[in-house]
């Protein structure tokens, strides 16, 4: 990911964010962004996208817009690396979460799937709760669990962004 317009430099309005995707059979979890549109230009490769239950294959010049609140996940199917920019308006504050995650990745505190500890998502799943919720459990469900396991994880020096 290569930021080329984020949350400060938008006021909010929109993050914009050239991206390259490996190929992959991983998918990574349904989810949702209550309150933003995501979008994506493809600019070489194909990506594949399973919107509210239905699956498509975007192409080279191909744009994909999910509306706020529209269960969605996405992965390359293809042949070789995807590279496509993705925009959300507004940003938001999803730009730290995606500084977060890389943070996190850089030094070796994912799991395989790409996921922090319980303690650790809960903190951040909480700030973030207005970027983006995964599909299930339901949201009232994540987030009674996150808020059982976010004290702790403050306790044990998590935080809600990391660098």
């Amino acid at each position: 990911m290569i930021f080329l317009k984020t949350w400060a430099e938008t006021n909010g309005t929109q993050l914009q964010i050239e991206c390259f995707s490996p190929v992959t059979t991983l998918k990574e979890p349904e989810h949702i962004h209550p309150f933003q549109e995501n979008r994506f230009r493809l600019i070489a490769g194909q990506l594949s996208f399973k919107i509210n239950g239905k699956e498509q294959i975007a192409y080279d010049g191909d744009v994909v817009s999910i509306p706020k609140n529209v269960p969605h996940h996405f992965w390359n199917s293809g042949s070789t690396e995807a590279h496509y920019i993705q925009e959300f308006y507004p940003a938001l504050k999803i730009d730290q979460l995606f500084q977060s995650f890389f943070a996190l990745a850089r030094d070796g505190r994912l799991n395989k799937a790409g996921i922090p500890n319980i303690f650790c998502t809960s903190v951040i799943m909480l700030a973030h709760e207005k970027e983006i919720r995964l599909v299930k459990p339901a949201w009232p469900i994540q987030r009674f669990v996150f808020r059982i396991f976010a004290p702790f994880g403050r306790l044990f020096g998590y935080k809600k962004e990391y660098s």
